[in-house]
């Protein structure tokens, strides 16, 4: 007969039920800019989760603004505490901060927040009317204008969105039979780049085995309202034209970050209920910007497969404050942020002064936009043959 293990004192105490709501056990506290940092010891069987769930009692308890975690390690934590509300004002202009990089706002952390689409290559961004949506892409367009850099339209509201950066577009697409066309353009392009990393054996256009002299000029695809993309007002006539939009769409999305082409996808309204190809498209998008928005189910889209936290936070952005958001970023931790203002005037301005930088879409892609194009996507037997090449 086997011999029964005996549970000592000590183990009984570690297997009983942990409080969590005990007092923290405070450490060193260091003043910061914007108020003060705090090292904290967890209890035994606490976690730093424990914590988040409580951190607005922290902040009315301490009476300061607000209260974040800012990092943590095994049996410690360190959070911050902020005395006044930081994005009440923005202090800066919105400005390049350098190749595909745009500094387009500021953190609740009180520090620049960047768009930087070689970390990041995708961004959704949603917001209701009045959110300040308009005024973030206004900001990102003025940082990327005068970059080296391709800018592309999508505008199913006859343009009149996109309008005042005509000049700086290499194209711009008001119908969806458009955009259909300049995404097979665009896939057209992906196989050009594809065959060019073969031939230098390199995995994409940024690695330095391929010649600055023979290096693409990056492509940033801005898709403004995508909901008038997939929306259908007839399913029989509109489906196939949808479905071949949506493929190609999340074709570009999947393979166009190692070839230098980059999206922002924005919208006022994104649901489940526009089909799986939004779905699908969202998973490419890792990058969310979150705006008041009018419904749960667009927040949820932009946020809730990420963090249920930054989905709670999104719907507490105060009307008063337009161009404040919730984003998601490289690090994948949600923070507060406030987007710099841009007027249209300014971003008008933008496009008169930097209209020469922008490359014709025949240069662009190699072929007069009025020749008939390969619209086949890239294959998987195509990718293959291309991971095989570079991989020798």
């Amino acid at each position: 007969m086997a011999a029964r293990h005996v549970v000592t004192l000590d183990q009984r105490r570690k297997l009983r039920r942990v409080d969590v709501e005990r007092a923290p056990r405070i450490g060193l506290i260091r003043p910061t800019r914007q108020g003060f940092q705090v090292s904290i010891r967890l209890h035994k069987g606490q976690t730093p989760e424990d914590y988040v769930r409580v951190l607005d009692k922290l902040a009315h308890a301490w009476r300061v603004h607000s209260v974040r975690l800012a990092s943590w390690e095994p049996g410690r934590i360190v959070l911050v505490a902020t005395l006044t509300d930081p994005l009440a004002k923005v202090p800066f202009p919105a400005a390049p901060d350098g190749l595909l990089r745009v500094r387009v706002g500021l953190l609740d952390t009180g520090e620049p927040f960047v768009i930087d689409f070689r970390t990041v290559p995708h961004w959704m961004i949603v917001g209701a009317t009045q959110s300040g949506k308009s005024n973030l892409i206004n900001a990102l367009f003025v940082g990327l204008a005068p970059q080296p850099v391709a800018l592309v339209g999508f505008d199913l509201k006859g343009g009149v969105e996109l309008a005042p950066y005509e000049r700086r577009l290499s194209a711009l697409a008001t119908e969806r039979a458009e955009c259909i066309a300049l995404l097979a353009d665009l896939i057209g392009v992906i196989k050009d780049r594809m065959a060019l990393c073969r031939t230098y054996r390199v995995r994409n256009i940024w690695q330095p085995g391929l010649p600055d002299a023979e290096r693409p000029i990056p492509i940033v695809l801005l898709v403004d309202e995508v909901a008038e993309l997939f929306l259908m007002a007839d399913k029989k006539k509109e489906q196939e034209e949808v479905s071949a939009l949506a493929t190609r769409l999340l074709r570009v999305a999947q393979i166009g970050r190692a070839f230098g082409i980059y999206l922002v996808v924005c919208g006022q309204r994104i649901g489940s209920d526009l089909g799986s190809g939004v779905t699908a498209l969202r998973a490419q998008l890792t990058g969310r910007i979150c705006h008041k928005v009018n419904d749960e189910e667009t927040a949820k889209m932009a946020l809730g497969d990420m963090d249920p936290a930054a989905l709670a936070a999104a719907r507490k952005i105060p009307a008063s404050m337009p161009g404040t958001s919730v984003v998601i970023g490289a690090d994948g931790r949600w923070r507060r942020m406030r987007s710099a203002y841009v007027s249209e005037n300014e971003a008008d301005a933008a496009a008169d002064t930097w209209t020469h930088l922008a490359p014709s879409w025949e240069d662009l892609t190699g072929r007069a936009s009025a020749d008939p194009v390969d619209a086949s996507d890239v294959t998987p037997e195509e990718l293959a043959e291309f991971s095989a090449s570079t991989s020798a």
